[in-house]
C-alpha cells in the first residue's frame, strides 16, 4: 500500500489527507497542534479547520514528525508559502530518500522569488524527478464535502506524478498529470492575487461585467508571465490556470476573495486580514510576482493595481481609475 504523510493540519493539508485516505492510500498527517492532532484521531473532525465535516476514520494524525515521516513514499507539504522555510528547514534528514515530494502550497517566496517547488529543493536536496506540485480549482471545504472536482499533478518525472495521481483519485477527487511544473506553479500562486483584485471591486459592488473583465485580463498577465519563464501556453487554459483562477476568484469560500472584499469595503490591509482569516497567501505573493515581472520586463497591471491597494495605500477608485486609463490597445495582435 503506498504509504503517505501530510504536512500542515490547516484546510487544505487536511482535506488532502482526506482524499489520499479516500483513496486508498495510508496517510498520516503531522501538525504542531496537539489538540487538533488528538480531536482528528477520537472524533475524525477537524473542528478548528474544517467544522462539522467528517474526516475519513483512516487518517493517523500526530505531532511527531520524525514519526510522520517515516517510511513515507509520499511527503506532501500543506504549509503557509511564506514561513515553510522556517517550519521545516531542519528536516532534510528526516525525509525518505526516495520519497516523491508533493507541494500544496500557492505563493512565490518573498526576497528569492522562488516557486515552493524549488523552496522545497533548496531545503530538502530533492532530486527534480522526485518533486511535484497539485493545483487546481481546489477549494477545501467543498472537497472535504466530497464534491465533485478536478485537479493537475505536475512534475518532470512521469512516474512521480502517476504515484501521485494513484494515490489521491477517487469517485469525487480525479487527478490529471502535467510536465509543465512552471506552469502549473505560477498560476496557483497569481491566482491569488487577481482573486484579491476581484474582492475589492465586489467590496465596492460591482458586478459580473467587471468581475470577468479582471478574471480574464488577469489569465491575460498570468500567461504572460509564465510563458516569459517557460512555462507552457496550454496550462494556462487547462484547469491549474483557468480552472483556478475561476474556482478563487468567484467563491466566497476563497480567503484572497474575502480579503479583497473587506478592502473595497474601506478596510485597512491590518483589519481585513484579522476579519479574513487563516492565509491569505495573494497579500505578500503581489509583491513577490511583482518584483519577478519586473526582473522579467513583463507588464502586469492588475497585479501592481493589488500591490497599490494592499501595501501603498492608494485609495482604491483611484487605482481603478488608473486601469481604466491605460493606453488603449488590441486584445490580440
Amino acid at each position: 500500500m503506498i504509504k503517505a504523510t501530510v504536512l500542515g493540519s490547516g484546510a487544505w493539508g487536511t482535506t488532502f489527507a482526506a482524499v489520499l485516505a479516500d483513496a486508498g492510500t495510508e496517510v498520516t498527517l503531522w501538525g504542531r497542534d496537539e489538540a487538533v492532532a488528538a480531536q482528528i484521531m477520537t472524533e475524525h473532525v477537524n473542528g478548528r479547520a474544517l467544522p462539522d465535516l467528517p474526516l475519513p476514520h483512516g487518517i493517523h494524525a500526530t505531532t511527531d514528525i520524525e514519526a510522520a515521516l517515516a517510511g513515507a513514499h509520499i511527503v506532501v507539504v500543506a504549509l503557509p508559502a511564506q514561513k515553510v522555510r522556517d517550519i521545516i528547514g531542519g528536516w532534510k534528514d528526516l525525509v525518505p530518500a526516495d520519497a516523491v515530494v508533493v507541494s500544496l502550497m500557492k505563493g512565490i517566496e518573498v526576497g528569492t522569488h522562488l516557486r515552493m517547488s524549488e523552496v522545497l529543493t533548496e531545503l530538502w536536496d530533492i532530486a527534480p524527478e522526485r518533486m511535484t506540485v497539485v493545483s487546481g480549482p481546489n477549494l477545501a471545504r467543498e472537497i472535504a464535502a466530497k464534491q465533485p472536482c478536478a485537479t493537475v499533478v505536475a512534475g518532470i518525472d512521469k512516474a512521480a506524478t502517476e504515484l501521485v495521481a494513484e494515490a489521491t483519485a477517487s469517485p469525487y477527487f480525479r487527478p490529471y498529470t502535467n510536465p509543465d511544473l512552471v506552469g502549473v506553479e505560477l498560476c496557483g500562486a497569481f491566482k491569488n492575487v487577481v482573486a484579491v483584485g476581484v474582492g475589492a471591486t465586489d467590496g465596492l459592488g460591482f458586478g459580473h461585467n467587471t468581475t470577468a473583465t479582471v478574471i480574464t485580463r488577469g489569465l491575460t498577465e498570468i500567461t504572460r508571465l509564465g510563458t516569459a519563464l517557460g512555462a507552457h501556453p496550454d496550462t494556462f487554459s487547462g484547469l491549474a490556470g483557468m480552472g483556478d483562477l475561476i474556482a478563487t476568484c468567484a467563491s466566497p469560500l476563497s480567503r484572497n476573495h474575502t480579503l479583497g472584499a473587506h478592502i473595497g469595503r474601506g478596510l485597512s490591509l491590518e483589519v481585513a486580514l484579522e476579519r479574513t482569516g487563516g492565509t491569505a497567501e495573494g497579500v505578500k505573493t503581489s509583491l513577490s510576482i511583482q518584483e519577478l515581472a519586473r526582473a522579467h520586463d513583463v507588464d502586469v497591471p492588475i497585479c501592481d493595481a493589488v500591490v497599490s491597494m494592499l501595501h501603498d495605500a492608494q485609495p482604491i477608485m483611484q487605482v481603478i481609475s488608473g486601469l481604466l486609463s491605460r493606453p488603449r490597445k488590441a486584445e490580440v495582435v
